[in-house]
């Protein structure tokens, strides 16, 4: 792997994937301590009518999958204050579209051969210094977020009632989060896809929520889990000659299984001994 870092491509491949850690574990976090992972899959997927709708109209793709996402969130944001019993069922209507019109959509752009394999399945091996640019620079803007609004954040995740008895307009900020969070996955999708950036979202989040009880530590935890994830899964990927995305998603969910399976099983186990 030491002579593989000379090339160009590797090198962007990382910056990428410390980037998209950031994003995932800063993002994933919000989304799981909020238990909208549900919603996030559901955004996630809608983005491919995004993509479509790109292709079809000459748009760049980064533009039309984050209008047609942002869309969708602010959409879903709307149904999760005013129609919460029915969410789910939005969620998988959104989800069943954005995916149907992606299909469509590519299949009548005329001339249209681009391989879009990579928006569903990633491709972290074929990031540009521009995707690069791109995720930092939302890196960023995550960071200035969270400095400025990290008590908000902190009590619109843990309690959502006493944050309206603050003044806050919940409603707003509710929003505000879904398009974060839209906007997140889309510039995630370049690494592990848009079917498995769900997975870069919720695990890492799901394991550092396992050993810490703070918001900010989730944050550090989840985007430490998940660079090492995708370090190992480019790893493996560039070895074997597989599939970075699927790759970097099953050392994620492997390693899951087995903090779970230590923290649930073999620690209480012992305390009942």
């Amino acid at each position: 792997m030491i002579n593989a870092l000379s090339y160009t491509f590797v090198q962007n491949a990382l910056m990428g994937a410390f980037f998209t850690s950031i994003i995932c574990g800063i993002i994933g976090t919000l989304v799981v301590t909020n238990r909208m992972v549900f919603i996030a899959g559901g955004i996630a997927h809608s983005v491919y009518g995004g993509v479509g709708i790109a292709a079809f109209f000459g748009l760049p793709i980064l533009v039309g999958a984050t209008g047609f996402s942002v869309l969708c969130a602010v959409i879903l944001a709307y149904m999760l204050l005013y129609a919460k019993e029915r969410l789910d069922s939005i969620i998988g209507s959104l989800w069943a579209f954005g995916m149907a019109l992606g299909v469509i959509l590519v299949e009548l752009t005329p001339g249209y051969n681009k391989d879009f394999m990579g928006y569903l399945f990633g491709s972290i091996l074929s990031i540009t210094q521009n995707d690069i640019l791109v995720m930092a620079g939302f890196s960023f803007l995550l960071f200035v977020f969270l400095l400025l609004k990290y008590r908000v954040i902190l009590a619109f995740s843990y309690d959502n009632e006493f944050t309206q008895l603050q003044g806050i307009n919940t409603r707003l900020f509710s929003v505000a989060l879904m398009v974060l969070i839209a906007v997140g996955i889309v510039i995630s999708m370049r690494s592990v896809g848009i079917i498995l950036v769900i997975a870069l979202v919720s695990i890492p989040a799901y394991c550092s929520e396992i050993f810490t009880a703070s918001l900010g530590k989730m944050m550090f935890w989840a985007s430490v889990i998940s660079c090492g994830a995708m370090l190992g899964g480019i790893t493996i990927a560039y070895y074997y000659d597989l599939q970075a995305g699927a790759s970097i998603v099953m050392v994620l969910a492997l390693f899951s299984f087995v903090l779970a399976f230590y923290h649930y099983f073999l620690n209480s186990k012992m305390r009942l001994t």
